[in-house]
């Protein structure tokens, strides 16, 4: 897994088709957007002052379209050089998207499955076992950091020595799993650098070949690379020392270990793959996974221990208020890097800096709260509601089962049903008319018939019945 030879060059990707222009998002004029940039932009301005950071690039996308994307402070303090949406950085373990999602590119195409042992395709794959009857070690774990498998494969955050393939695959067979597998939650950059080695097995080119020609080439992702000194690369720095000094850090190779951490991008390709993450369909041309098998990775495989954060395929899930959001950091000598993509509002932001100690989560979370939730609100559908009706309001009343009473209660113009012998009654299941008399159970989890239709039964002029999905209880007083 050494350096890309970007099949030909970037005059490869000038090959790729060019989408018919869309029209401009809602959110790219909306006034409450754009004062939630001024908003920003004076908070971050003040971070860089007074924290003394070099340089930051930031992007919000909402749903198909970068809508904002701005540079702050220096790309190079020496020379002055500015930071702009074309600044490059070396995007650090974001790689490891892009190897979750060669993965799934795969396993769409049958070539693997998730819970295939990573021996089948690489038999050289030993390591010492954390207990005597660990199983095998599989695909799906090394994505979800369930392996057990060592945080890394040498000193190479120290030494910026990074191994080659081939040394590598000579220093495994002495690495010790921490764990067994499944056992907890365990990040690892060694259990990235074998599913890249997997993809090279299976398709028998590069890691950085095989992202380049299925991943950056559809996406028109024309600015990234892997493992290679481009021009345009901001200058790296190290964490601000207690003199307030900070050095330059030189350009490192991640070599064997690319898959784990070797892609350098910008905020504007950047945002290309996180409008990926919004497509439907099946895959072909510009969606470069099918809508199944998004919906595969975004979803929680793998919890921490705490429960506050965990995994999917590739994709770092955290839950950060009331809001869910997917998305990965990756931090690199001299480059810190945050993505957090709020699935359900389509909107996605993007921060890239060039030192270690930026703070680049903290900073994308003020960025989602301000910029990334007025676009959100900006481009959000409005909803298609069904008028009240004041005659509905004779379903309100008390219905009983053989497992318990539902009382259905009437407030100024919409019905909720409680359980009467419940200890609480502020947080009702909500009845959304959709028409004819029918409503939709809205519950705030998926215990219940969430998502199911709820309609009554009338006899003689009467309500009788209230069935919900496939049960229905008979009402005992109006």
């Amino acid at each position: 897994m050494g350096r890309s030879r970007l099949i030909g060059g970037l005059a490869a990707l000038a090959l790729v088709p060019v989408l018919a222009a869309q029209p401009r998002s809602p959110a790219s004029a909306d006034q409450e957007v754009l004062g939630a940039q001024r908003l920003f932009s004076a908070w971050l301005e003040g971070q860089i002052a007074y924290r003394g950071l070099p340089g930051i690039v930031v992007g919000v996308v909402a749903d198909q379209e970068l809508i904002w994307s701005q540079g702050f402070g220096h790309a190079n303090l020496e020379t002055k050089a500015p930071m702009t949406p074309q600044t490059k950085f070396r995007m650090a373990s974001h790689s490891k998207l892009f190897t979750a999602t060669a993965i799934m590119q795969l396993r769409e195409q049958g070539k693997l499955h998730l819970d295939d042992p990573v021996a089948k395709y690489l038999p050289w794959f030993k390591t010492k076992t954390a207990g005597d009857d660990d199983g095998p070690i599989t695909i799906e774990q090394l994505l979800t950091h369930a392996s057990g498998l060592p945080r890394e494969a040498g000193d190479h955050w120290t030494s910026y020595d990074f191994p080659t393939a081939d040394e590598f695959r000579a220093l495994m067979p002495d690495r010790q799993a921490a764990f067994p597998p499944d056992t907890r939650w365990k990040y690892s950059n060694l259990a990235y650098t074998l599913a890249g080695m997997v993809i090279e097995q299976l398709t028998g080119e590069t890691w950085a070949d095989y992202v380049t020609r299925n991943i950056f080439l559809p996406l028109g992702m024309a600015s990234s690379s892997v493992d290679q000194n481009v021009s345009g690369l901001a200058t790296g720095y190290t964490r601000r020392m207690p003199d307030g000094s900070r050095s330059v850090l030189p350009f490192v190779d991640a070599r064997g270990m690319a898959a784990a951490t070797g892609i350098t991008s910008t905020v504007e390709d950047m945002a290309r793959f996180v409008s990926a993450q919004f497509r439907r369909g099946p895959r072909g041309g510009d969606r470069i996974l099918s809508s199944w098998s998004l919906r595969e990775m975004h979803r929680v495989r793998r919890l921490e221990n705490t429960w506050t954060s965990g995994n999917g395929v590739g994709f770092a899930v955290n839950r950060i208020g009331d809001k869910t959001y997917v998305g990965h950091g990756g931090g690199y000598p001299g480059y810190t890097t945050q993505t957090l993509i709020q699935l359900d509002g389509k909107v996605g932001v993007i921060v890239l800096t060039n030192t270690n100690d930026s703070d680049p989560n903290g900073i994308a979370i003020q960025l989602m709260n301000t910029v990334g939730e007025a676009a959100a609100k900006a481009i959000a559908p409005r909803p298609v509601r069904v008028a009240w009706d004041p005659s509905w309001a004779r379903f309100a009343g008390l219905y009983r089962g053989r497992f318990g009473d539902s009382q259905v209660v009437l407030l100024a113009d919409r019905l909720v049903l409680i359980t009467p012998n419940a200890q609480t009654a502020d947080n009702p299941i909500q009845l959304e008319p959709i028409g004819g008399g029918r409503f939709r159970y809205q519950a705030p989890v998926g215990g219940g018939p969430v998502g199911e239709v709820v309609r009554f039964v009338e006899e003689g002029g009467r309500v009788v019945r209230m069935i919900t999905g496939d049960s229905y209880v008979d009402r005992v007083s109006p």
